[in-house]
């Protein structure tokens, strides 16, 4: 009886172990992750809504409703991204992901100089090329280093009212994400 009881306490054990390892795993082998979703409503260096303000179904779902995002996937291997938004919303935020959905690097309006969304996503050798000769027309820019080849650059706008929509789908709207040679 001993035996028994020792036996099926370890196979529960085991079981638990092995059912937190798949848990663990499944975003590694999802075919619906965000770049998935992402890559079959628009192309690279496209900047796509992810609300459903934006008409249809949403690309991700939102966990707030004060919120409204685009997104764009680029590939750092043909170059650096340059992405701007005219305008101003009460807040905004920015994220950068590398393919896998891990957070590269984040900063908001209030880390931008005039609270103006003008970024720069490249790798390390690119800043390195960058920082030998700055152009004038990136100066004010923040420059994000990313030490990846693929990645996805996500805006956030905040809605405190009704009376704001019009003014941050504008935003998210105009905003740009451009191949840049350098």
């Amino acid at each position: 009886m001993r035996r028994l009881l020792h036996a099926i306490l370890l196979g529960l054990l085991g079981a638990g172990i092995v059912h937190i390892v798949v848990l663990l795993l499944v975003p590694e082998f999802s075919e619906r992750d965000a770049w998935s979703r992402l890559a079959m409503a628009s192309d690279l260096y496209r900047m796509t809504r992810l609300d459903a303000e934006a008409g249809g179904t949403p690309v991700v779902k939102s966990v707030d409703p004060l919120f409204y995002a685009a997104a764009c996937r680029f590939d750092l291997s043909e170059g650096m991204v340059r992405v701007k938004s005219p305008g101003n919303v009460p807040f905004w935020s920015v994220s950068v992901y590398d393919r896998s959905g891990h957070n590269i690097y984040s900063f908001n309006d209030h880390s931008a100089t005039g609270r103006v969304l003008d970024s720069i996503v490249l790798t390390p050798a690119q800043m390195i090329e960058i920082r030998k000769e700055l152009p004038e027309e990136l100066q004010g820019a923040i420059f994000v280093e990313a030490p990846v080849d693929e990645g996805m650059f996500v805006i956030r706008s905040f809605v405190p009212d009704d009376s704001w929509k019009p003014v941050v789908s504008r935003f998210l709207e105009q905003s740009s994400c451009e191949l840049q040679a350098y």
